[in-house]
């Protein structure tokens, strides 16, 4: 059980590459049902291996560093991916993807001055929110009779992108004093 959160979250990096790999492929019906359906596995690997890790008292350091990782270039991979099918606009993935980069750089200064910040409840939203609304947009059109079913993860994707420049903002907050020197002190 020690290492079986790892596993899982090494089982989502495998299962981002596969997805990478076979969204870069001429899109059939069938082809992109499996692509939403190894996104929502992927997914639902980072719900998990953070369950068994806490359940099981198999957190780890590396669990701490490729575990978010993992999170962030599965999200990186379906909004790139996304682009060129036409089914997301580039500034949308700029801004999630950018917001990610800041907030992995700032978290990575503040373990290096001591400071740990657990993922709070509007990042768990804000994943959440995420992976739905690119699930969404990765599933093909047609296939199932409901109407606007891409602009409805459409929608989901700017409920994302507004709770991921909110996180972001909560981040930097939080954190401040990792890069703010304090009130009264020497700059």
């Amino acid at each position: 059980m020690k290492h079986l959160p790892n596993l899982i979250t090494a089982a989502r990096l495998i299962l981002t590459a596969l997805l990478a790999v076979l969204l870069m492929l001429e899109q059939t019906k069938v082809l992109a049902v499996f692509c939403c359906l190894l996104f929502t596995i992927a997914a639902v690997t980072d719900l998990l291996d953070g369950y068994v890790a806490r359940r099981y008292g198999a957190v780890s350091n590396l669990g701490k560093l490729i575990d978010p990782l993992a999170d962030k270039l599965l999200v990186a991979t379906a909004l790139i991916m996304l682009i060129p099918l036409n089914r997301l606009p580039a500034w949308i993935a700029l801004l999630i993807l950018s917001r990610e980069l800041l907030v992995t750089g700032l978290r990575g200064i503040a373990s290096s001055a001591g400071i740990v910040v657990a993922a709070s409840g509007l990042g768990k939203l804000k994943s959440i929110t995420q992976y739905v609304g690119l699930g969404v947009l990765i599933f093909p059109l047609g296939v199932l009779p409901i109407p606007f079913l891409h602009q409805i993860g459409m929608v989901l994707v700017y409920i994302a992108l507004v709770l991921t420049l909110w996180s972001g903002v909560d981040y930097f907050y939080r954190l401040r004093l990792v890069f703010l020197p304090e009130e009264g002190g020497q700059s």
